[in-house]
């Protein structure tokens, strides 16, 4: 993997891209975090950091039965119990996996319900036949509102179609000592996998949250992960000026809070990377996206995350972003080979708009396309940086999540925040379940009435 980040760096002080300058005046910061970090990990109060080197033989061994005995998997989780696994099969599966027919796909077909819009689960509901089914509840705390009211649903559906076996055909995923959902898989006798304590949702891909849709999809996780220490081995090993993931959330940092860009974009040229940005955009704004520094000081940081897609976004948001204002920064995923090579045929060819396709290919085009948008960004003072896996493939992408994740501890450390706590999600948790009646909230529930009471002067 290789990132160019030359396109964020300005010779000239002042200007709207940052000065090496300014990365180097960030050094004794840096050094200091680095070793707060690496005391952490070293403590095991940062357990996500030695995820590429657990023992996946259980989840391997589940997977398999499960490969054989179902025809679908369907994930029902939200957030980070939903989004890593979405990228995972988006970017390691085939990009129509579920049409294929079962000799080719080399697993189960998946779903990922990741909302709780009826028409979206109950449409999921009325397509697959539970009989064939099984179902993976995800849920880190075990009380999560749209996970576990998911779940009632398809109990039902199941205990409607199978009955008492029913147990047989949902795994849980969740902590492994607390939460109503660890209990009633005790209760049930249901298979349950661990999300270990210290790993939030957000970094929990590499755990059986990710990787138990992803074996029984037919990635391969051991490569995956092999991938993911790849790059634990190079962060370590590198001084800090070459340590990738350091370099890039001081980039991003200074971008946000010197030069006003509150904005990062990612935009893969890579289709299979398309949901890799979902996933970033979770783990970007809930780690980042605070109010309080951890001297409890009011400081209301954090650069929004933006997804976008080439080239189709380049005739969508494009003209934004090189002509609107000045306040994003663009980051590239590219990839040097894609998973085939397509040949134009040769037609028409005295028709300008089509005779210079004549001895090309797609993969030219893309890839025309991707230097090109980058070069007019940079031609209008618009700082980006490419990030270039040499395909798509486990070990590719195990290195970059695992990038993504340690570059976003370095970015909770320059901005002074936590980025492993999410205070500002429990505002709203805590009103949904005083709507819903939810027992212990009867209190807010009467408060958040008056408070949502409509004013009929606002109403059109």
């Amino acid at each position: 993997m290789q990132i160019d980040f030359k396109n964020m760096i300005s010779s000239v002080e002042g200007a709207d891209r940052i000065t090496w300058a300014e990365v180097e005046a960030l050094r004794a910061r840096g050094e200091a975090i680095d070793a707060d970090l690496r005391a952490r990990r070293e403590r095991g109060d940062l357990p996500f950091y030695d995820l590429p080197y657990q023992d996946v033989t259980p989840v391997l061994a589940y997977a398999e039965q499960a490969r054989r005995r179902f025809e679908n998997f369907v994930v029902v989780g939200i957030g980070g119990s939903a989004l890593g696994n979405i990228a995972l099969q988006t970017a390691l599966r085939h990009p129509h996996h579920n049409l294929l027919p079962k000799e080719k796909r080399g697993g189960a077909r998946m779903f990922f319900p990741d909302n709780i819009d009826p028409d979206l689960v109950g449409g999921l509901l009325d397509a697959i036949d539970p009989r064939e089914t099984l179902f993976n509840v995800i849920t880190k705390s075990g009380s999560t509102a749209e996970t576990m009211s998911a779940f009632l649903l398809v109990r039902q559906a199941l205990m409607d179609a199978v009955g008492d076996r029913w147990r047989e055909h949902v795994v849980a995923t969740t902590d492994p000592e607390k939460g109503d959902l660890r209990q009633i898989a005790r209760e049930e006798g249901l298979t349950a996998f661990d999300i270990p304590e210290k790993v939030g949702g957000r970094f929990s891909v590499l755990t059986p949250v990710g990787l138990l849709s992803a074996a029984v999809s037919g990635v391969d996780i051991r490569a995956l992960l092999s991938g993911a220490a790849e790059m634990d081995d190079r962060l370590k090993a590198a001084p800090l000026d070459r340590n990738p993931a350091y370099v890039c959330a001081a980039l991003l940092y200074l971008a946000d809070v010197r030069k006003g860009r509150r904005i990062v974009v990612m935009m893969p040229y890579v289709q299979a990377l398309k949901d890799v940005s979902d996933w970033f955009r979770q783990l970007w704004a809930e780690s980042l996206g605070k109010r309080l520094s951890l001297a409890g000081e009011v400081v209301h940081v954090g650069q929004t995350p933006v997804k976008a897609i080439g080239a189709t976004d380049q005739h969508s948001q494009m003209q934004l972003y090189v002509e609107g204002p000045h306040d994003k920064v663009v980051v590239f995923l590219a990839v040097e080979r894609y998973g085939r090579t397509l040949a134009f045929p040769a037609a028409y060819e005295e028709k300008a708009s089509l005779g210079y396709f004549a001895g090309k290919t797609m993969n030219e085009l893309i890839q025309a396309e991707r230097v090109a948008t980058a070069l007019a960004l940079t031609q209008r003072q618009r700082p980006n940086m490419t990030v270039t896996l040499p395909e798509v493939s486990p070990q590719a992408v195990g290195q970059l999540l695992y990038l993504l994740e340690a570059q976003t501890l370095y970015a909770g450390g320059l901005y002074n925040v936590d980025p492993l706590d999410q205070p500002g999600v429990e505002a709203g948790k805590v009103a949904t379940y005083a709507l819903m009646g939810r027992k212990g909230y009867e209190r807010q529930r009467a408060e958040i009435l008056r408070e949502i009471a409509s004013d009929e002067r606002y109403l059109l």
